[in-house]
């Protein structure tokens, strides 16, 4: 009896993902749109779990299979998916039809405390809270603020000195640290050498694991929303207790000094201060809960810490791969310590040209994050292919991909600055590295003040030689993030003042 019952729930499974593969495949043909037919059920996330590569590079493989499609249907258990591959449909849908494709695409689970933070908040609360974080974003909040992201820079410089092991280690997990002290030093205020190995930095390097239960729980989040809530599955939820009493710490702390340090603890002070966080258009309010202000500080260490060490690691490497180009932005730098007597302060770095066009270039090669999820919200069309997408539908876009499309960006494989030339003609419409529209990252200038400030200091005092691994494997196996790892970097002295 037991073996047939079990058969006929086996028989039944069968069918059933039977049947959904076949409706997927159905319901993507009667748009006119081609199906990714290998995975029909579980798309390209079985390619992801199944191979050792990041989930960007198996969307990269669909983009390049079906380049010169508008877009490709992918399987999915429940909600019908669609990876969109021509660039102006991207713009489209992450710019022109912004109303239509404004949900993130993650719905949270309610217990998830953290998680309930602007990267994640979709429509009016969203809109709320990006309203009441956007203060700190200005250019006089970002000018004030900038000595914070200074002192760390130079504390980093000292912190290398006196450790001479890191200078032949892991290049990536080092900046680690120094982004982790960055946005430490931004949101608590906290400045002091012991940054650099504090619990902080476990929680960051947690963050930016990419394990395989954490690409799972975000797989699931991403594309089965209701089953993942059945599930209970959370990204932050073993970080609750730290993080809210280190919040409710700095902001008691603050309240007792009664000094400005123009920082997010003391946003979090006024945003207490005004009370109830409202929205007239919507009748949307929120408390400043010490909980959904911490979740605010939360979105810092998951966008500001692994992201941007990835651009400064992916800077060193393409940097130690081209001399030429090394010996040019070591130039500028010397040029600006010696003029300024080594004071870089923010109009300084902002009118360092070069370094500049270095990072932007080395955001187009390696993007912070690979591609970006949309959930449609009410039926619309695509413009190229004419595309029906209902409200509903999950929707990847690619970054990495378009980054590196030859049609978009001739020789997309070389290192080349000089793409971010004033007056050089270069396809500004789909460069991405922080998204495109509303729901662009909020933090796209503080990170590239920081990013600056850790390139600028370590440069002047160091240089750098890239090391090629024996490795077939390219990039880390992420679900979001872009993270090389087919080479290091080896950090070494220079011989300055």
């Amino acid at each position: 009896m037991f073996l047939l019952i079990t058969l006929v729930i086996s028989i039944t499974v069968l069918l059933y993902v039977y049947f959904i593969g076949k409706n997927n495949e159905r319901y993507w043909k009667n748009r006119g749109v081609k199906f990714y037919s290998k995975n029909k059920v579980t798309g390209i996330f079985w390619d992801f779990f199944t191979q050792n590569s990041a989930l960007f590079e198996v969307f990269g493989d669909l983009y390049k299979q079906y380049k010169g499609e508008p877009a490709v249907g992918v399987g999915a258990v429940l909600t019908p998916s669609l990876f969109v591959i021509d660039p102006e449909n991207v713009q489209h849908i992450l710019q022109t039809d912004f109303n239509s494709f404004y949900h993130r695409g993650i719905d949270i689970t309610e217990s998830d405390r953290l998680a309930d933070n602007i990267l994640f908040m979709n429509g009016p609360r969203w809109k709320l809270m990006r309203q009441n974080m956007t203060p700190l974003f200005t250019s006089a909040k970002l000018k004030n603020m900038y000595y914070i992201m200074d002192k760390s820079a130079q504390d980093f410089v000292t912190y290398l000195k006196e450790h001479p092991k890191l200078w032949e280690g892991d290049c990536f997990e080092t900046l680690l640290t120094f982004c982790n002290a960055a946005v430490c030093g931004a949101i608590f205020g906290i400045g002091t050498e012991s940054i650099f190995d504090s619990p902080f930095l476990k929680v960051a390097k947690n963050l930016s694991g990419g394990n395989f239960k954490r690409n799972l729980a975000l797989a699931l989040i991403t594309t089965t929303p209701k089953f993942a809530k059945f599930l209970g599955l959370t990204l932050f939820k073993d970080y609750e207790d730290f993080m809210i009493k280190a919040m409710m710490d700095v902001i008691q702390q603050r309240k007792k000094e009664n000094v400005n340090r123009h920082d997010f603890a003391d946003l979090c002070l006024n945003i207490q201060k005004n009370g109830t966080m409202k929205d007239p258009t919507s009748g949307t309010e929120i408390e400043p809960t010490y909980e959904i202000l911490t979740a605010q500080a939360m979105f810092f260490l998951a966008a500001g810490v692994e992201p941007v060490a990835t651009v400064i690691f992916s800077a060193f490497m393409e940097l130690g791969r081209n001399p030429d180009i090394l010996e040019k932005l070591h130039r500028e730098i010397d040029e600006n310590f010696e003029k300024h007597n080594g004071n870089i302060t923010y109009d300084v770095i902002n009118g360092m040209e070069y370094t500049d066009k270095v990072l932007s270039e080395a955001m187009r090669i390696n993007p912070p994050i690979g591609f970006l999820s949309r959930k449609c919200v009410k039926d619309t069309v695509l413009p190229v292919g004419n595309i029906k997408v209902d409200s509903g539908t999950t929707v990847f876009t690619p970054i990495y991909d378009i980054h590196h499309d030859p049609d978009v960006y001739p020789e997309p494989h070389v290192f080349n600055p000089e793409r971010f030339a004033k007056g050089n003609k270069h396809s500004d419409k789909f460069y991405m590295p922080f998204g495109l529209g509303n729901r662009m990252c909020i933090g796209e200038r503080y990170a590239k003040l920081q990013m600056a400030a850790g390139l600028v200091h370590v440069l002047r005092h160091f240089t750098v030689k890239t090391k090629e691994l024996k490795t077939a494997t390219k990039f880390k196996q992420h679900f979001v993030n872009v993270r090389p790892v087919s080479a290091d970097v080896l950090i070494i002295p220079r011989n300055v003042k």
